[in-house]
């Protein structure tokens, strides 16, 4: 049982060590990414109807709703349905592609050591560039993986955020 514990532990260090730190701020990156995602997975599921719900009572309690005023407050409350929706999202729009932009500059840095290494021993001995390379590899990949993951939640997000503000203007009845 303590194997299986740990097991997620020690892929994540062994990363981290094959990849550098570049693999770190990745992996906290995806972190934070996959912690917005459920949020607004529970915002969605649990949140957004007790408020839709609550928006809607309050719409009917209102005596009249033909006025400009009573237009305003609509476009008001649906305006702010909205806002709720669209909280974190942002966040995730640049942590997404931000993995491997960190994942390039890993790249980078791996390879800028392998050049070192040959500059410094004077020859390009295969051991040498291969650890390197292997390290530019490794950030590539990671930063690759968790952007991928990540994709298509906000896609998801964005496309619930239009239908049910448009589902929104279709309940405020006149």
């Amino acid at each position: 049982m303590p194997k299986l514990i740990l097991a997620p532990y020690q892929a994540v260090a062994g990363l981290v060590g094959a990849g550098g730190p570049a693999v770190l701020c990745i992996f906290l990156a995806g972190v934070l990414m996959w912690m917005l995602i459920f949020e607004r997975f529970w915002f969605f599921r649990w949140r957004l109807p007790m408020l839709v719900e609550r928006s809607l009572a309050s719409w009917y309690a209102r005596p009249e709703h033909q006025s400009w005023a009573a237009h305003q407050i609509r476009k008001a409350v649906i305006s702010r349905l909205n806002a709720e929706m669209c909280d974190r999202l942002p966040v995730l729009k640049v942590l997404v592609p931000l993995c491997p932009l960190i994942g390039l500059v890993g790249t980078v840095t791996g390879m800028l050591e392998v050049f070192d290494s040959m500059a410094l021993l004077g020859s390009a001995d295969a051991r040498t560039m291969a650890s390197g390379v292997s390290k530019a590899m490794n950030c590539t990949m990671t930063g690759l993986a968790v952007s991928v993951s990540g994709m298509y939640p906000v896609f998801q997000f964005q496309a619930t955020i239009r239908r049910q503000t448009e589902l929104l203007a279709d309940s405020f009845k006149f």
